[in-house]
């Protein structure tokens, strides 16, 4: 079962699949989607559709989990990650995987066992629950990653179920 964690943003979004029938879960591809702030957010939902399209391609997921907005102090931000979350969502669901939402203190409790949990700490129990040399960088492809392994944690009983 392939789980396709992502941390929506338009300037950033991170991204994280995760093969979840292996222990430790195996990350299939980790890294940042970027997109030029200078360019118009039309242009720039469209590069990133295109972006996640090839992703959802390549993977072939059957769960996105994907970090929920909850507040944000710049509203500008906060429309924003929207956006990318919507296209994410949309484009995910219309290739028939199942989409899931955590709230950055699910994603931190299931991860470090702290929903209050700095980055670094989450950051840092990725590199361990994936058995990675180095920590994930940046931060946002981090972020995937523990959202990816949040997913996991949380569905257990899926998960034995794949291995049947």
């Amino acid at each position: 079962m392939f789980v396709l964690g992502i941390d929506p943003g338009l300037s950033r979004c991170g991204y994280c699949c995760l093969d979840g029938s292996t222990r430790p879960a195996t990350p299939v591809a980790l890294g940042v989607i970027t997109t030029p702030p200078g360019t118009p957010v039309p242009l720039r939902l469209a590069e990133l559709l295109g972006e996640i399209r090839l992703l959802l391609e390549e993977c072939r997921p059957s769960v996105v989990a994907i970090e929920r907005v909850l507040f944000q102090t710049n509203v500008r931000t906060a429309m924003s990650v929207g956006q990318a979350s919507g296209v994410v969502m949309a484009e995910a669901a219309s290739r028939g995987c199942d989409v899931v939402e955590y709230s950055p203190n699910q994603v931190k409790e299931a991860i470090a066992g702290f929903g209050g949990a700095d980055k670094e700490q989450v950051t840092q129990m990725v590199q361990t629950l994936l058995g990675l040399a180095r920590p994930p960088r940046p931060a946002d492809a981090a972020d995937a990653a523990a959202i990816a392994l949040c997913h996991l944690a949380q569905s257990p009983m899926m998960i034995a179920g794949a291995h049947r």
